[in-house]
């Protein structure tokens, strides 16, 4: 979607839409209009919208009012998000190739009508790259924002903001793409093309680097697969020159059979989204690069596919990690965490970061525990998890946290190696996130945030439709301005 500024509105358009408060009427509407809402007992709720016809300057206009809420309402932003993901959920298959947006009468600050534009974007999105037999009526069609009345300084403050709809939208795609098309090769070209010219640089280790450094616990992963698995840094140093870097490092399971352990049939095709963690850190660093995002940061993914082969590796086998940790893998399905076990090292140990977050679609059991509307977050910094916490309620990409800790860390001992890659039934998601800390130097500060139900939702959400939804990439952009930039 293309968004752009104007003084007057374009007389070719004839899809106009405004915004407006709950149990507030805009001024100059006409009469069968305004009758119309009090009829259809539209009140302004936040992401409600009522329109129909006018008639201006002998023109025929189709009007739509968005509402914004409560103005006193603590989730402003949030409830201007929602006006705007209305009207694109609404308008984008209308056949109406242009909306114009007025918010002359809106009484808006520049922030909170670049979140308005932000939901038109963000809701706007769909993936139809592999369809072919769409009925015009079910094709999206609204290509085009112009915005006009818009208060000082929401130019600005959205061409900061696109940065950020570009990152959500980026991850969307890498998250939606079928296994077949995205492997560990394939994400690591596609970042090339989207980093290229940018500032950022870009590492890549193939398998032999990986082999030579000792990463025997994310190569085991993929040994079942004719796919050549990767490790992917994006680095910016926008910060201090030479302070040390926040690392952002995601799980990249680009396809997960499950391996040798493998799984039920039905429901295996959403394992395509696996490197919903990698698809996350990869967003967000365009996201942040993308702003000039003013600190030193490094994004790490590590990239893989599990696949059930005469080569993958069994039940049993012992792993030995980058760190020279012995692994005994009893569950090859279980296998996020064994690709972060060498991933963090590797991080550790090339960048020396100030803080390590990471990401992964790391376990079932954190659907079970929190469902689709939060991710768990595990850290062994108090304060670190309480930022994260902070960032998603302001930017909807909500996260609690959980326990870890000694009792916890005692399940996943082995008796022939270091550790074992699962513990038993009970906890499933701690354990994982124990599993973790074992590759975090003492006194780093590091935070795991399980995102399993949050990449892909089966129905529309605040600023998404059914498929991916780009979890993760605001969540990290607002960290860095609050933590590192405020």
């Amino acid at each position: 979607m293309h968004i752009q500024f104007s003084q007057s509105r374009p007389q070719v358009a004839r899809l106009v839409a405004q915004v407006t408060d709950k149990d507030k009427v805009p001024a100059g509407l006409e009469k069968p209009f305004a009758e119309g809402m009090e009829a259809a007992r539209f009140k302004g709720k936040a992401g409600q919208v009522f329109d129909g016809f006018v008639e201006r300057d002998g023109q025929v206009l189709r009007l739509a009012l968005a509402g914004l809420g409560d103005k006193s309402d603590e989730a402003r932003l949030a409830n201007c998000e929602k006006a705007g993901a209305a009207l694109a959920a609404k308008y984008q298959s209308s056949g109406d190739e242009e909306l114009v947006l007025d918010l002359a009468d809106s009484g808006l600050t520049a922030e909170q009508a670049a979140s308005v534009l932000l939901g038109l974007r963000l809701r706007n999105w769909r993936y139809d790259v592999y369809r072919t037999k769409m009925k015009d009526e079910q094709k999206i069609t609204l290509a085009t924002v112009t915005v006009i009345g818009a208060p000082e300084g929401t130019e600005a403050a959205w061409d900061d903001m696109a940065h950020v709809a570009e990152g959500v939208e980026f991850t969307r795609v890498l998250i939606t793409e079928p296994a077949n098309i995205l492997y560990p090769e394939s994400f690591v070209e596609r970042c090339r093309e989207r980093f290229e010219g940018t500032g950022a640089e870009l590492i890549v280790l193939d398998e032999a680097q990986m082999e030579e450094l000792g990463m025997g616990s994310l190569l085991g992963v993929g040994l079942g697969s004719e796919r050549e698995s990767r490790i992917l840094a994006i680095r910016w140093d926008g910060g201090e020159p030479g302070a040390a870097p926040t690392a952002f490092v995601g799980k990249g399971v680009t396809f997960d059979t499950g391996g040798i352990s493998i799984k039920p049939g039905p429901g295996m095709e959403d394992m395509k989204w696996d490197m919903g963690g990698a698809g996350a850190v990869a967003g967000a660093m365009l996201a942040l690069v993308g702003r000039k995002a003013k600190a030193n940061l490094v994004g790490v993914v590590g990239l893989v596919e599990n696949m059930p082969d005469g080569k993958a590796q069994r039940p049993g086998d012992v792993v030995t990690s980058m760190s020279g940790q012995t692994i005994e893998v009893l569950n090859t399905d279980a296998e996020g965490r064994l690709v972060l076990a060498d991933a963090l090292h590797w991080t550790q140990e090339e960048f020396k970061p100030a803080r390590i977050l990471d990401f992964a679609t790391l376990t079932g059991a954190m659907i079970i525990a929190l469902g689709h509307e939060f991710a768990g977050v595990f850290s062994n910094d108090d304060a670190l998890a309480s930022q994260l916490h902070d960032a998603g309620e302001v930017t909807g990409d909500r996260n609690w946290r959980l326990p870890i800790g000694p009792a916890y860390d005692k399940l996943i001992n082995s008796p022939i190696a270091d550790m074992k890659n699962i513990g038993g039934r009970a906890a499933g998601s701690i354990t994982a996130a124990q599993f973790l800390q074992r590759f975090i130097a003492d006194g780093t500060p590091w935070a795991h945030v399980d995102v399993a139900g949050m990449v892909w939702s089966d129905k529309p959400g605040r600023t998404w439709g059914k498929g991916a939804t780009g979890y993760g990439v605001r969540l990290l952009d607002r960290f860095v301005r609050d933590t590192l930039e405020g």
